[in-house]
């Protein structure tokens, strides 16, 4: 399991090395939380174990990792700046796959998109506001739903 700001920073980390080849419009909180939360979900539902160990939580605006949030929030809507060197030998070479596939798919959509995308799924649809979702919501969500993205 790793630490949520350590799977946070490998997002930031590619999108750079994709801004430095092609346009890219950043990561902002919003987005970083919504990528955290699929990242999440596929580890859940393709190896049964979580990637990090903190709750996605129900917020208004779609799942979030609290911590995470309270990271970045200062950047608000802006893309979060990533300038730092940053070593992921620390994500074993299946995880990196797996965030790589993630990072593919899902950062195509904007940030906003990815929000409404969040709002018509269960795990969010049916978790109270401002409380924990449930892993086995999630896992079994993305097993039924996602997993062949």
């Amino acid at each position: 399991m790793y630490n949520v700001l350590d799977i946070a920073n490998w997002f930031l980390n590619r999108d750079r090395m994709t801004s430095e080849l092609e346009d890219s419009d950043g990561i902002s909180n919003l987005k970083l939380q919504k990528l955290l939360y699929y990242a999440q979900g596929i580890s859940l539902a393709e190896k049964g174990t979580p990637l990090f160990a903190d709750n996605l939580l129900a917020w208004t605006h779609g799942p979030v990792v609290e911590r995470a949030y309270h990271a970045y929030k200062q950047y608000g809507s802006n893309p979060i700046p990533f300038d730092e060197p940053f070593d992921d030998s620390m994500i074993a070479p299946e995880d990196k796959e797996m965030l790589e596939a993630v990072y593919q798919y899902f950062s195509q959509y904007s940030a906003w998109k990815l929000r409404e995308m969040t709002h018509q799924e269960a795990p969010w649809k049916n978790t109270q506001l401002s409380t924990a979702i449930s892993e086995d919501l999630i896992k079994d969500y993305f097993k039924r739903e996602i997993i062949d993205v």
